[in-house]
């Protein structure tokens, strides 16, 4: 066995075929580290891993009581037998470990965070009032009490709007939302809500991409809010289009957004990763914060300085008392979700009728295929088909059903 710390990646919820927690896995069993995960089931791209020293099959929904997922990390720290670097994939796991930090810390070790602080910047509403304590500028946003509110607030700003998740664990709740959604009248505004009379969403003013740009922010800040590592990208494509998951990225240089970002992270004593995603407004010239996920990003390995120092391995370096060497992030590396930008790409060229803009495909860091840990990407291939036909079959299940009961 490794004579070094190992790290164990924290999960909540069923999300088998995101890739960030495979990058957390390669990222650090490439260092040698004992790197261990939560997975669904022992199929996932994650669990095949050939840098994965151990999985912990523990399904989850997130709707468990938050003693038996606190039990549930003890016990998994009890197996591993030695303190270990938790590290949260999504917003929910690091909410869950910053607010029982004096109870795991028996077996595990976390920053110093405050630990209200990762759920009031998850949540939508709570980042917002943080953005206006500090200056820090947004789109428009409100959080409505209940559906005549956001249908007088949506009218008033005018369709289309973006409709998010208040809080972190909301998504994990059966919400209408599940992630951020575009919506472009008042009937797909109620169809969504559904009969929930206070549905539990903000309603934020949308910044069309004909005249904004998607950009974030990769962090890694250290105890009293000093970032260690400061990254910037640009998003070039997303899944859904325009609103979703990043499938396509470059690292660029930004030193205004890091700017931002940094001095946002010292003044609320933020410790740990941090994923900011930013809009760019032409319109006023200013940049506008739309979320800051208290973790990693699923897109963290697009980001690397001259020494090979991801956010991840800074966490873990800093954590385990290693040494964190700086340097600035390389320019020009690009990262893609293959199989997710292949289908963005489709439908963005269907709906704006034209081909998608050519780009690089030099220095790219693939989310799923890489040389030295190919399994994953074939149980991701395998999985996603399966998604796929069951997408296409659903109509043709919905009337066999219907048949079957009239």
């Amino acid at each position: 066995m490794s004579d070094q710390v190992p790290a164990l990646l924290v999960k909540l919820g069923r999300f088998p075929q995101l890739h960030g927690g495979l990058g957390v896995i390669r990222t650090l069993g490439r260092m040698g580290v004992p790197a261990y995960a939560m997975v669904e089931d022992r199929f996932t791209p994650t669990a095949l891993s050939r840098h994965l020293a151990g999985r912990f099959v523990l399904p989850t929904t997130g709707r468990e009581d938050t003693a038996e997922l606190v039990e549930a990390l003890v016990r998994i720290g009890r197996r591993i037998g030695r303190p270990t670097v938790a590290v949260p994939e999504g917003d929910e796991a690091a909410v869950l470990l910053a607010e029982n930090a004096d109870r795991l810390a028996e077996w595990f070790v976390l920053p110093p965070v405050p630990p209200a602080l990762p759920r009031r910047v998850a949540s939508k509403e709570g980042l917002h009032r943080i953005c206006q304590e500090h200056g820090v500028p947004t789109p428009r946003t409100r959080s409505p009490v209940d559906r005549a509110e956001l249908v007088a607030v949506s009218r008033e700003w005018g369709f289309p709007v973006v409709l998010k998740d208040r809080e972190a664990f909301t998504k994990l709740n059966g919400s209408a939302m599940g992630h951020t959604t575009v919506v472009h009248d008042e009937d797909e505004l109620l169809d969504r809500c559904g009969a929930v009379e206070s549905p539990s969403v903000i309603v934020q003013e949308y910044i069309p991409l004909e005249i904004a740009e998607e950009w974030f922010t990769h962090l890694y800040v250290g105890a009293g809010g000093t970032p260690r590592l400061v990254f910037t990208g640009h998003k070039l494509r997303s899944w859904p289009p325009r609103t979703g998951l990043t499938t396509r990225a470059r690292a660029r240089p930004n030193t205004v957004l890091a700017t931002l970002a940094a001095e946002l992270c010292r003044a609320i004593g933020y410790c740990g990763i941090a994923d900011l995603d930013w809009r760019f407004d032409r319109r006023d010239g200013r940049y506008k914060l739309v979320d800051f996920n208290p973790r990693f990003g699923q897109q963290f390995r697009l980001f690397s300085t001259a020494r090979g120092m991801d956010v991840v391995r800074a966490l873990y370096l800093d954590l385990t008392g290693g040494h964190v060497p700086g340097g600035s992030q390389i320019h020009g590396r690009g990262f893609i979700v293959g199989n997710l930008d292949a289908v963005s790409a489709t439908v963005s060229a269907w709906h704006e009728r034209r081909l998608p803009a050519a780009l690089s495909r030099r220095n790219l860091e693939r989310a799923w295929l890489t040389p030295d840990d190919p399994v994953p990407a074939v149980a991701e291939a395998v999985r996603f088909s399966g998604t796929v036909a069951r997408r296409l079959t659903k109509p043709v299940r919905a009337l066999a059903q219907k048949g079957a009961v009239s």
